[in-house]
């Protein structure tokens, strides 16, 4: 029996090719809602060759002007009647020649090239209209139709002067234009000063320049408090406390009350002492100790009550909301209070009683808590002690409280090491300090290091966070309703697989291999042990921190990935962030069964706090980096060696090892050859050499240039 042969016919469908054409007319139209097009104008722009195709564009065009989806003039021209599809976006301007636009309700960004942003800058938030739907090995295209919201009206910049009129050179690295001033708008700034711009007109088709008009002059550029002020005003941070502010924490009496102290658990008689950083001027934790009659330890957490000063609604809680959180410039603290609260009366200095919120424990010699008490306490620190104070009793020398110093060492080594165990991951990333002199110049790069003392007293803070969030957790859930208790955690998810596969690709370039399945915390951990003290390990752990979700602070009581914890909250630090007061009056409340708070507030708070948390940061990056670059700066004509940390298609970033400072080799500086960039390889390629050099390559680079404004580094690849 003969097969019947297979019908070529494509009865009811329409071949591919068509489908394609269809959907490209009407991206075509839906993208230019008021132009009109004659059929041969269309034909052009869709790039309609085949006379089959053209046919079958003049059947389409009559079809949609039936459904009246086009509506055909009396010069016989088409116009849509679709209404365009928008989208709401973030423009994130990586450079000078596109854009992406972050749209929540899409997979992809959009790329937008930079002629068609309508003049749409970084941060913004947009409508856009997608031009060209996603290709397998591209995102999507559009264009951005209006500016729904600008990000800033004011900048920070360099006033450069000519003779008619004067440019802000603006410090933004996400701006790629300068802002045009006449003299009359200069407000005495001069030549070379830094100063705050605001945009008095935006450009438009006729005039590509912003107009703007100087409001603040900053200072000479290049001098210390200029670039920090400049900073600041960048990152729009509070330059000081208002007159009102002060007066009010002035106001708050400085003597305990008998009948406050006799509300709390007193734990003055406890061996009580504090241990910060040498140059720390607020003390917000303390910790306490006790030998049990059954064997076991009393460890009190004691932190400083700020909930009792700073009340709900006054003046010094909506400044402290407000900021969310103390920022820590190179050379200087934005606290979150003023400091009567900050260095007096909320500090736990030694020799003093203070108020504190406690978190009381009974532990055993193997680290495991069997016991756990909550509330307000008094307490008397007998002693306060440095770091290196702290580490020099660890490592064996005699000094005060050795005795008690050497068993919570040994209490927290073993409460880290369970933690490791039941998942967590062991970030070190590798951050610097600098050595300044009187005004201001850094002399001397200093990498921290992170000792026993350190980890010891981080390990109690940790435990006393943990314990506090799972008791509200578990408390809300004997009341048999969702969400019954409201409370702040400080959340962590899981790493995305995409980001955590990109990751693990990276540091195989470097040799090392990252399983992505299979109890991705060990894989990590024992990752992160082969690279310590290896070249490359600031590089490589700076890269995995980034392929992490970033923490924040939410009501939802999701685990914490990177600790490893179930529930975690933010409980010790009540002087520096503001998600730690409200813990601390959640807490009190649901301890003397006060009124449940509405958990949209309390998440409305936790948004706040967490943008605040990201503006801090960033401004802490832009510090620390314009400190590198003035270092840097001493050091045109030298050569060192150094670390390619990125590779782009225009350039090699190379972190110099000997100061943790990170510059870029302009791929156009190489000289020696032409070389191509490699995208797949991570590396650049030269063509008449084949000279390689890779992501994770040690090479020799000299300082050619740096830019304080754009707190760039220039470097030239040296062969050796």
């Amino acid at each position: 029996m003969s097969k019947k042969k297979k019908s070529s016919s494509t009865h009811g469908k329409i071949p591919r090719v068509k489908i394609n054409i269809k959907q490209k007319l009407r991206l075509h139209f839906q993208n230019r809602p008021n132009e009109s097009f004659s059929f041969s104008q269309v034909v052009k722009h869709l790039k309609i060759r085949e006379g089959k195709s053209k046919e079958f564009i003049k059947e389409l065009l009559f079809k949609m002007e039936a459904e009246r989806q086009l509506h055909r003039g009396p010069d016989g021209r088409w116009i849509t009647a679709l209404e365009p599809t928008y989208y709401e976006g973030t423009v994130d301007h990586v450079n000078p020649k596109f854009a992406y636009i972050m749209v929540a309700s899409l997979t992809d960004d959009i790329w937008v090239k930079s002629k068609d942003l309508n003049f749409a800058i970084h941060g913004d938030i947009v409508n856009i209209q997608i031009t060209r739907s996603a290709k397998a090995s591209q995102r999507p295209e559009g264009r951005v139709i209006s500016i729904v919201k600008r990000a800033k009206n004011e900048f920070v910049g360099r006033l450069e002067v000519s003779q008619k009129f004067g440019f802000v050179v603006l410090n933004s690295r996400n701006i790629y234009f300068d802002v045009m001033v006449y003299p009359q708008k200069f407000k005495k700034a001069t030549h070379n000063d830094k100063v705050l711009v605001k945009i008095d007109k935006w450009p438009n088709k006729e005039n590509n320049s912003p107009l703007g008009s100087i409001t603040h002059v900053l200072g000479k550029a290049g001098e210390n408090n200029t670039e920090i002020h400049a900073i600041m005003a960048e990152y729009d941070l509070p330059f000081k406390f208002s007159k009102k502010i002060e007066g009010a924490a002035d106001f708050i009496p400085s003597v305990i009350s008998k009948e406050e102290i006799n509300k709390r658990r007193d734990f003055r008689k406890e061996i009580t002492f504090t241990i910060d950083p040498h140059d720390a001027k607020d003390f917000d934790d303390a910790l306490s100790i006790k030998k049990l009659k059954n064997g076991n330890i009393e460890v009190g957490i004691h932190i400083a009550d700020v909930s009792y000063y700073v009340t709900p609604n006054s003046l010094l809680d909506k400044e402290a909301f407000e900021r969310a959180t103390s920022v820590y410039l190179v050379d200087r603290t934005i606290p979150m209070l003023p400091e009567k609260l900050s260095n007096a009366l909320c500090s736990l200095r030694p020799k003093e009683e203070k108020l504190t919120f406690s978190a009381v424990f009974e532990i055993n010699h193997q680290g495991k808590v069997f016991d756990k008490w909550f509330g307000r306490t008094v307490i008397y620190s007998d002693q306060r002690f440095t770091y290196e104070d702290a580490q020099k009793i660890i490592e064996g020398n005699a000094g005060d409280y050795q005795e008690e110093i050497l068993l919570l060492n040994d209490l927290a080594g073993k409460i880290r090491e369970q933690r490791f165990v039941n998942g967590a991951v062991n970030f070190e990333s590798v951050e610097v300090n600098f050595r300044l002199d009187e005004k201001g110049k850094p002399l001397e790069v200093i990498p921290k290091e992170r000792k026993e003392a350190h980890k010891m007293i981080e390990e109690f803070m940790l435990l006393a966070n943990r314990e506090v969030a799972t008791f509200i957790f578990d408390r809300g859930e004997l009341k048999q309703s969702e969400n019954s208790l409201p409370f702040v955690y400080r959340v962590h998810n899981d790493p995305d697989p995409e980001k955590l596969d990109n990751f693990s690709k990276f540091a195989s370039r470097f040799g090392y291999k990252l399983l992505t399945y299979g109890g991705i915390s060990k894989n990590l951990n024992k990752l992160l042990g082969d690279i310590k003290g290896k070249p490359e390990q600031n590089v490589l752990e700076s890269i995995a921190i980034r392929s992490m979700a970033k923490a924040r602070y939410t009501t939802d009581p999701k685990r914490h990935f990177g600790l490893a914890f179930e529930h975690y909250t933010h409980f010790t630090s009540p002087i520096r962030r503001y998600p730690d007061i409200m813990v601390h009056r959640l807490l009190w409340d649901y301890l003397e069964g006060g009124k449940i708070p509405e958990k949209e507030i309390i998440e409305q708070r936790c948004m706040h706090s967490s943008e605040r948390e990201k503006r801090a940061a960033e401004a802490e990056r832009t510090s620390i980096k314009f400190k590198q670059v003035e270092f840097m700066s001493e050091l045109l004509g030298e050569t060192f060696e150094g670390i390619v940390s990125g590779v782009t298609e225009w350039g090699l970033f190379v972190e110099i090892s000997a100061t943790k400072c990170e510059g870029m080799i302009r791929i156009a500086d190489i000289d020696c050859d032409q070389f191509q960039y490699d995208e797949k390889q991570y590396r650049i390629v030269g063509r008449r050499t084949g000279k390689i050099i890779s992501l994770g390559d040690e090479i020799h680079v000299k300082v050619m240039k740096t830019d304080i404004d754009r707190r760039t580094i220039d470097l030239l690849w040296i062969e050796k």
